[in-house]
């Protein structure tokens, strides 16, 4: 690490170099109402260098005090990783760097995209869970008060990272692509964006990637002014997602949570696996915590089982320390003959990333048609 990063105070430590990233420093640096200094860290260094001059140019430009700096190292090297959040001693960390591409689901050009989209997006939830679990154990080792965002899979990765001991606060992304997409689309001048309420697994979104003519299967539940939505594809019809990751509206959808985190400011919003919760949630930012802030008439045992319900049918399930895969995607995996089809200890992790690698490795290479599992 450079004498320079060193001696900087860093609000917020971001970790990856992908447009995950990018959208968060790029909108950080274009709506940072006061003083706030982010360091972006990562394997890349040429990726670093065009992220820290088009952030900062981005701050010129809005004319914000937000002010970037970049570092260059492993994330998967637990020591640099410790030295480096030991060293910045950021308000928050947010874990935007993964192993696995999202942009798996909108590919079926190999018979490892086709297994994700028959199977489930919890078929990369260990490839999503090996660096977050880096980077939460350094957050827990050196510096314990920094607030932990993962951005990767938090829906169905935040509880295994909290089974592991691990800490997490929540995530970005998911849920609040269509809280604020549903915000964005309601006429009415009179309802703020905060009036609008979701409750919505990753599961209910792919929906809203198809035509309005074209969708079906499960529908997130919603309120405006605490008054549920009873048809909420007739109510939000208009809404469109693309069929590729919608960076556009997920990543800027934590910056100002995580403002509000580094600033120490109050916010309301929405975000995926809060302190390891299945799914996502209303919540709310105030005096250092952050809080579920439901809907009057719905408890948080109904909205975690609400939530819980859609990797029990089909994914990937966490009970105390043990992770089973359901459904769909556990009868691929066992006709692929692998070991963890039939569930892991979150302490094996390391193990079951090995053998999912390589059964991704070779589904990727053709070694297995497409569509065939055995």
């Amino acid at each position: 690490m450079t004498e320079r990063a060193i001696q900087m105070p860093t609000d917020v430590l971001l970790l990856g170099t992908g447009a995950f990233a990018a959208r968060i420093a790029f909108d950080v640096a274009a709506t940072a109402k006061e003083p706030v200094r982010i360091m972006i860290a990562g394997r890349n260094a040429l990726r670093l260098d065009w992220l820290r001059t088009a952030a900062n140019a981005r701050a010129a430009i809005f004319n914000t005090a937000a002010r970037f700096v970049t570092e260059q190292f492993d994330l998967l090297e637990q020591s640099a990783l410790a030295n480096l959040v030991g060293q910045t001693r950021p308000s928050v960390v947010v874990q935007a760097a993964s192993v696995q591409t999202s942009a798996v689901i909108a590919t079926t050009n190999d018979a490892w995209s086709r297994l994700v989209a028959e199977g489930g997006l919890s078929a990369t939830a260990v490839f999503q869970t090996v660096v977050s679990a880096a980077v939460a154990r350094a957050v827990r080792d050196v510096h314990p008060a920094a607030h932990m965002v993962n951005c990767c899979f938090p829906d169905v990765v935040n509880g295994m990272l909290v089974a592991m001991g691990l800490p997490v606060t929540c995530g970005t992304g998911n849920v609040s692509i269509l809280a604020n997409a549903f915000a964005g689309a309601t006429s009415e001048e009179s309802v703020a964006a905060r009036d609008v309420k979701v409750l919505a697994h990753y599961q209910t979104i792919g929906a809203w990637r198809r035509p309005a003519a074209e969708r079906d299967g499960p529908v997130p539940r919603v309120w405006i002014s605490d008054a549920e939505i009873a048809d909420v594809f007739t109510q939000f019809r208009p809404v469109l997602l693309t069929p590729e990751p919608a960076i556009e509206i997920s990543g800027a959808a934590g910056v100002p949570m995580i403002l509000a985190m580094a600033t120490g400011h109050i916010w309301s919003g929405h975000a995926p696996g809060p302190h390891g919760l299945p799914g996502g949630y209303p919540v709310c930012w105030h005096e250092g915590v952050l809080s579920l802030d439901l809907p009057s008439g719905l408890s948080r045992n109904e909205a975690i089982a609400w939530n819980r319900q859609f990797e029990a049918t089909s994914g990937l399930v966490v009970d105390g320390t043990r992770v089973t895969y359901t459904g769909r995607l556990a009868e691929r995996l066992r006709g692929f003959g692998l070991a963890c089809a039939d569930g892991f200890d979150v302490a094996d992790i390391d193990q079951v990333y090995r053998e999912m690698q390589g059964l991704r490795n070779r589904l990727q290479m053709g070694t297995y048609p497409i569509g065939v599992s055995n």
